[in-house]
C-alpha cells in the first residue's frame, strides 16, 4: 500500500475517537496488550514517562520532552490527537515518525489487526512502542489518551507518573464528579513509581493521596514545593521566575516558548518532575546505559526552544498579525474559564470593546454538553460559528442558536476556514481574533 492506502485503512477500517467520539474508546487494555506481545512487548524495553491530566497535560509532555532533548537525550514523545498528520502523534526529537516507518508497521501488523480489530488510538500507541524500541531512545514520554486507568498507554511500567490537574472533561466516560474522574486518572500509578500531582484539590487528593498508598508510590504535589510567577504577564510568551519550596529561586529566570494562563502551574508541574527525575538517576540508573541527571542549563535551554525542539503546536498560538490571530484548545470548562480571564487581562474586555474589539471563531463536537460551555463565553465579543470538518462537529447554525440563548451573537459559517476569512475582513489591525472551542476547530486553521 501507498501512505495515503494505508491512511485510508487506517481511519475507515479503525474506530477513531477523533472522529465518531466515545463509541470508539475501548475501556479494556486486552487489544493493547495483544499488539505488543505480538511486537515483542516493545513497551518494556523503554524508560518512559507517563502523563495524565485533564488540562497541561500535552504541555507538561512537551516541556518534558523538550528539557530531555535540549540535555542531548534522544527522546521519544507520544501525544494524542493529531491537528493534521497523524505522524504528529509520534516524534523523536521533534522529528515525525516516517511514513515508511507507518507503511511497514500496518502491513506487518494487518493480519493480527484484523483479528483483533483494535481502535485506531490503540494501533497507534502500539506503534509508538515499536518504533521507539527500534530506534532505541533513551527517553520516551508517554501523553494519555483519555483517563488514565484504560487509557491504551497504561500498560507501562514508566520511571515516573505525573497527573496535572483534574477538571470537568468526558464526564460520559470518566464520571461525573472530580472524586471520580481524579480516581480513573490515578489509575497511571503503579507500585513503587514515584508520582507527581501537578495541583492538591480538595476534591481530588484524598483519591491521590489513598492510591498512593496502596501502591506504596512516593506522592509528590508539585504546587507545594514550586511556584512559579510571570514576571512581566505579555499574553503571548513568558518570563517565569520559579521558587522552590525553601524559598530559594532557582539559578535565573526562565524565558518559556509558550504562554496561556495555565503555564505557569504547568511550569511547575514540569519542574517538579524533573527534580524527581533527577533524583531517580542520581540514585540509580534504572536501566543501562545509564542517563545523567539533567542540568539547569539543559531545561532553561529546553523550556525557552521548545516550541521548535519539539513541534508544540495548537496552544495558546499567535498565527497572524495586524489583528492578532490566537488559537488555543481549551475545550473544557476549566480551560475556557482560564483562556478568558486572560484574554480579558490583556486588555479585551467590555471596558475596551470600542477601541479594541475581540472576534471569537468557535465551534464543538457533537457530544460536548456546550450548555455548559457556553456561559463562559464573552457576551462583548463578536462570534463566527462554525462547524468542524469532521462526522462528529457540531453543525454550525445549531450551535448559533444555543448561542444565542446566552447573550452570544454572530453568524455560522460552513467551515472554520471561512469563519476565519470573515472575521479578518471585519477585524481592525489593533483587534484580536481567537480561534477555541474544540481542538478540531484550532486544527483547520494553524499552519
Amino acid at each position: 500500500m501507498t501512505y495515503q492506502e494505508t491512511l485510508d485503512y487506517l481511519y475507515l477500517r479503525l474506530p477513531m475517537f477523533q472522529r465518531i467520539g466515545p463509541a470508539a474508546y475501548k475501556k479494556d487494555l486486552t487489544n493493547t496488550l495483544a499488539l505488543c506481545a505480538h511486537l515483542g512487548n516493545p513497551e518494556q524495553h523503554l524508560r518512559m514517562i507517563h502523563v495524565a491530566g485533564t488540562n497541561g497535560k500535552g504541555s507538561v509532555s512537551h516541556l518534558l520532552a523538550a528539557a530531555c532533548q535540549a540535555a542531548g537525550l534522544r527522546t521519544g514523545l507520544y501525544t494524542s490527537p493529531h491537528y493534521k498528520d497523524v505522524r504528529e502523534r509520534i516524534r523523536i526529537n521533534g522529528q515525525y515518525i516516517p511514513e515508511q516507518q507507518i507503511i511497514d508497521f500496518v502491513a506487518d501488523n494487518q493480519e493480527i489487526m484484523e483479528k483483533i480489530e483494535p481502535s485506531f488510538f490503540e494501533v497507534t500507541v502500539a506503534m509508538a512502542f515499536d518504533y521507539f524500541a527500534q530506534e532505541k531512545v533513551d527517553i520516551a514520554i508517554i501523553e494519555v489518551g483519555l483517563g488514565g486507568r484504560l487509557d491504551s498507554t497504561n500498560i507501562i511500567t514508566p520511571l515516573l507518573s505525573v497527573i496535572t490537574n483534574i477538571s470537568y472533561d468526558h464526564q460520559n466516560l470518566l464520571g461525573d464528579t472530580l472524586a471520580a474522574i481524579a480516581g480513573e486518572k490515578a489509575g497511571i500509578i503503579k507500585s513503587d513509581i514515584p508520582v507527581v500531582i501537578g495541583e492538591f484539590q480538595p476534591e481530588t487528593a484524598p483519591v491521590f493521596i489513598r492510591k498512593a498508598a496502596e501502591m506504596n508510590a512516593r506522592l509528590i504535589f508539585a504546587d507545594q514545593h514550586y511556584t512559579v510567577i510571570e514576571q512581566e504577564p505579555k499574553g503571548f510568551s513568558s518570563t517565569v521566575y520559579a521558587v522552590s519550596k525553601d524559598g530559594e529561586e532557582l539559578e535565573a529566570p526562565l524565558s518559556v516558548n509558550v504562554a496561556g494562563p495555565y503555564q505557569t502551574k504547568n511550569i511547575a508541574t514540569t519542574l517538579q518532575a524533573l527534580a524527581v527525575l533527577n533524583q531517580l538517576l542520581t540514585e540509580k540508573a534504572p536501566e543501562s546505559p545509564p542517563i545523567a541527571p539533567l542540568p539547569f542549563a539543559a531545561i532553561a535551554a529546553g523550556f525557552a526552544h521548545v516550541r521548535a525542539l519539539t513541534g508544540f503546536q495548537g496552544r495558546w498560538q499567535v498565527i497572524g498579525s495586524q489583528p492578532t490571530i490566537l488559537c488555543d484548545s481549551a475545550h473544557n470548562e476549566a480551560g475556557l474559564r482560564l483562556a478568558f480571564e486572560q484574554i480579558v487581562a490583556m486588555g479585551f474586555g467590555p471596558a475596551q470593546q470600542h477601541s479594541h474589539t475581540l472576534h471569537i471563531v468557535t465551534g464543538f463536537v457533537n457530544d460536548k454538553e456546550v450548555s455548559k460551555m457556553l456561559p463562559l463565553f464573552p457576551a462583548f465579543a463578536r462570534y463566527y460559528f462554525a462547524k468542524a470538518d469532521i462526522p462528529r462537529g457540531l453543525d454550525a447554525q445549531l450551535l448559533r442558536g444555543q448561542a444565542a440563548t446566552f447573550g452570544l451573537t454572530g453568524d455560522a459559517y460552513t467551515s472554520v476556514v471561512d469563519a476565519l476569512e470573515a472575521a479578518r475582513r471585519i477585524a481592525a489591525p489593533e483587534d484580536l481574533i481567537v480561534v477555541i472551542g474544540s481542538i478540531f476547530v484550532v486544527a483547520e486553521v494553524i499552519p
